[in-house]
C-alpha cells in the first residue's frame, strides 16, 4: 500500500511538472531547454585542495633534503639548521591550532557536522599513549642539553621545549577536533591543516633518521667486534663533559623511546589528513556509527596471542644479550628468531585465510560509500606493507645468488616468504572487515518479537497493525513478513464485544512464530561465525603489537645475518634497510589498530 502511494505521489507529481512546462505556457520553457550548470564553488574548492597539498609537499621535500644534507655531513649544514627548520614549522602549526580552537570555541554553540568514521575514541587513546611517553622523551633531551649545554647548539635546547609544548596542543587538538567537518574558511584551513599533515611527517623522519643512525652505529659495533676492522664509525658525541651524573642515563634512555614518538607523529599525520579530505565534505546521516568495545567471547584468541606477545619479548632478550658476542652465539640467535617467525607466522596466515573463508559463506553486502578515513586505513595498509616485500625480496635474491649458505640462511629463506605470504592474506581479510555494512540481525530479530507481541496480545485491526509495523520498519514488513501482506492469512476486525476473532489471525501469529524459530536458529549459527571472527581479530591484534616489537627495539636480523651485505654490498643494503624498515614498522601498528576495528565491527 505504501509503495503504491508513492507511485500515486509521484504520477501526480509528474502530471503537476508537465502541465506546468507545457508549450501553452508563455512564461515557462520546456524543462529540456533548461541549461545545466555544475556548482561554481567548487572549482575554487579544487584550487585550493590542490594550492595547499603543493604547500605540504614543497615544506615537505625541503625539510627532507635538509635531512639528507645533515645525514651526509653537507659542506655548511649541521643539525642546528635541521632544528631550526623544524621549529619554525611547529611554531606556525601552534598558531594556527590556537586560532582555530579559538574560533571553534567562539562557535561552540553551532550545531557542526561530524564524521564518525574519523578519529576513534580508541585511536585518540593512543595517540596520547604515545605522546605521553613523548614527553618523557623531551624531558630526557633536556636534561640531556643541560648536561652539555657548553658545546653544543642552543637549538638543540630550544627544540625538545617547542616539541614538548606541540605534542600537548596537537593532542588536545586531536581529541577534541578529529570528527570536524569544516564548512568554514575552507582555503586557509586546508593550507593550516596539510601544513600540520607535513610537519608530522618532517618530524618521524626526523625521528626514523635518529634512530636508523643509532641502529647502525650499534650494527657496525657488532661487526667491529667480530673482526671486520674496515668498518668507519660514525659518532656524533659532545666535544666537553657532562656537568650532571646522569647523561649517560638520558642518552641510551633517548634511543629506547624513539620507537613512540615515531608511531605518534605518524598516527597524527594521518589523522590531521583525514581531516584535511574532509573539508567542505557532506556526510550522509546514515552512514554514520559507532564502534564498542565488549571483551565477550575471545578467550581463545586472547590466550594464543599472549602467549605469542610473552614469548616475543622472550626472544628479544636472548637476541639482543647473543647477537654480536661471537660468531657461534650470532647463528644460534639469528636460528632462533627465524624458527620463532615461522611459526608466528604460519598461525597468522591460518588464521588470515579462515576468517576469509567465513566471509565467503555470509552474504553481506559492501559498504560502497565514499569515507576519506577508510580508504586511507586501505591505502596505508597496502603502501606500507611494501616496505617488508622489499627487504623479503631482497632477502630471497640474496640467498640464491649467494656462494655459501650458513645454516640459518635455510630459516631465512621461508621467512621471508611467510612474510610476502601473510601480509598479502593479512591485507585481505582487513580491508574485506571494514568494506562490509553492519550487520542489523539483532534490530529485525527485536522487531519481529515486537511484532508477534502485538499480533498475539492485541485485537487491532489490519490498518492499526500496518501503523505499528510501519513504525518498527517498513524493510521487514516488505521483506521478512510477506505471508501477513499476500491476503493468504486474513485478519478480521472484531465485534463490539470483542468476542469473534478470525482463525486467519491465529494462522498468521503462528506462521510469524515458526518464523522466528528459524531465524533465531540461523542467528545462533551467525553467532558462532562471530564469535570465531573476534578470536581472530584478537589473535591477530596481539601478534602485529608483537611482531612490532623486535624492529623498533633493535632486532633487526637484515642488519645481522651479513648474508645480504655480502651480496648487494655493505652500504647500499644498509639504505635499503633503513628506508623499508621504517614503512615496515608502521605497518605492525597500523594493522593492530585495524584488527581493532574489525573485532569491534564483527
Amino acid at each position: 500500500m505504501g509503495e503504491d502511494n508513492r507511485l500515486d505521489i509521484l504520477s501526480v507529481d509528474t502530471h503537476s511538472m508537465t502541465e506546468s512546462i507545457s508549450p501553452s505556457s508563455p512564461r515557462v520553457k520546456p524543462l529540456e531547454r533548461i541549461p545545466h550548470f555544475d556548482a561554481p564553488e567548487t572549482y575554487p574548492q579544487k584550487n585550493s585542495e590542490i594550492l595547499s597539498s603543493q604547500y605540504g609537499f614543497n615544506i615537505f621535500l625541503a625539510g627532507i633534503l635538509l635531512m639528507f644534507a645533515w645525514a651526509i655531513h653537507a659542506m655548511g649544514i649541521s643539525e642546528k639548521d635541521l632544528l631550526a627548520y623544524l621549529i619554525t614549522l611547529m611554531l606556525i602549526q601552534l598558531i594556527w591550532m590556537l586560532w582555530y580552537v579559538f574560533r571553534s570555541y567562539c562557535q561552540r554553540r553551532q550545531t557542526k557536522e561530524k564524521d564518525t568514521h574519523a578519529g576513534a575514541r580508541w585511536l585518540r587513546c593512543g595517540i596520547t599513549l604515545f605522546a605521553a611517553i613523548t614527553l618523557i622523551l623531551d624531558s630526557f633531551k633536556i636534561g640531556y642539553f643541560i648536561g652539555y649545554s657548553s658545546c653544543v647548539s642552543i637549538t638543540e635546547g630550544i627544540f625538545p621545549v617547542i616539541h614538548a609544548i606541540h605534542t600537548l596542543l596537537q593532542v588536545y587538538f586531536l581529541w577534541f577536533h578529529a570528527k570536524d567537518i569544516i564548512q568554514s574558511f575552507k582555503t586557509l584551513e586546508r593550507f593550516g591543516l596539510i601544513h600540520a599533515v607535513f610537519t608530522n611527517l618532517l618530524l618521524w623522519a626526523n625521528g626514523i633518521l635518529t634512530e636508523s643512525k643509532h641502529q647502525l652505529n650499534e650494527h657496525k659495533e657488532r661487526m667491529f667486534t667480530l673482526g671486520f676492522a674496515n668498518i668507519t664509525m660514525d659518532l656524533h658525541t659532545p666535544l666537553c663533559n657532562c656537568t650532571t651524573s646522569i647523561c649517560s642515563i638520558f642518552s641510551q634512555g633517548i634511543y629506547y623511546l624513539y620507537p613512540f614518538t615515531i608511531e605518534y607523529h605518524i598516527l597524527s599525520s594521518t589523522m590531521l589528513y583525514v581531516l584535511w579530505k574532509n573539508i567542505g565534505r557532506t556526510v550522509k546521516p546514515h552512514l554514520q556509527h559507532k564502534l564498542h568495545f565488549k571483551f565477550h567471547g575471545i578467550t581463545a584468541g586472547t590466550i594464543m596471542g599472549l602467549l605469542v606477545l610473552t614469548t616475543t619479548i622472550a626472544i628479544l632478550v636472548v637476541y639482543l644479550i647473543q647477537i654480536g658476542r661471537s660468531k657461534a652465539k650470532s647463528e644460534s640467535a639469528l636460528t632462533l628468531f627465524y624458527m620463532y617467525a615461522i611459526i608466528v607466522l604460519t598461525l597468522m596466515c591460518t588464521a588470515g585465510i579462515v576468517g576469509l573463508l567465513i566471509f565467503r559463506t555470509e552474504d553481506r553486502s559492501l559498504d560502497d560509500s565514499k569515507s576519506p578515513a577508510r580508504k586511507l586505513d586501505a591505502d596505508l595498509l597496502v603502501g606500507t606493507a611494501c616496505g617488508s616485500w622489499l627487504i623479503s625480496w631482497g632477502s630471497i635474491l640474496a640467498i640464491i645468488c649467494a656462494d655459501t649458505h650458513p645454516n640459518y640462511t635455510w630459516y631465512n629463506l621461508p621467512y621471508s616468504i611467510l612474510v610476502i605470504i601473510e601480509k598479502y592474506i593479512q591485507n585481505l581479510f582487513i580491508i574485506e572487515c571494514i568494506h562490509r555494512k553492519e550487520e542489523n540481525a539483532k534490530s529485525d530479530k527485536k522487531t519481529v518479537k515486537r511484532i508477534l507481541t502485538v499480533s498475539s496480545e492485541s485485537t487491532l485491526s489490519l490498518s492499526s497493525s500496518c501503523q505499528v509495523i510501519c513504525n518498527e520498519g517498513a524493510t521487514m514488513w516488505n521483506k521478512e513478513l510477506p505471508y501477513m501482506t499476500n491476503g493468504n492469512a486474513s485478519i478480521r476486525e472484531t465485534n463490539g464485544n470483542g468476542d469473534k476473532r478470525d482463525q486467519g489471525n491465529n494462522n498468521s501469529i503462528s506462521f510469524v512464530a515458526n518464523d522466528l524459530a528459524i531465524e533465531e536458529g540461523s542467528s545462533k549459527k551467525l553467532s558462532k561465525k562471530r564469535r570465531v571472527l573476534k578470536n581472530i581479530a584478537a589473535f591477530l591484534f596481539l601478534c602485529n603489537i608483537s611482531l612490532w616489537i623486535p624492529p623498533a627495539f633493535g632486532c633487526r636480523p637484515q642488519y645481522d645475518n651479513g648474508l645480504e651485505e655480502v651480496v648487494f654490498g655493505f652500504e647500499p643494503w644498509i639504505i635499503v634497510v633503513n628506508l623499508a624498515m621504517p614503512f615496515s614498522i608502521f605497518y605492525r601498528m597500523h594493522s593492530a589498530s585495524s584488527l581493532f576495528e574489525v573485532y569491534c565491527k564483527t
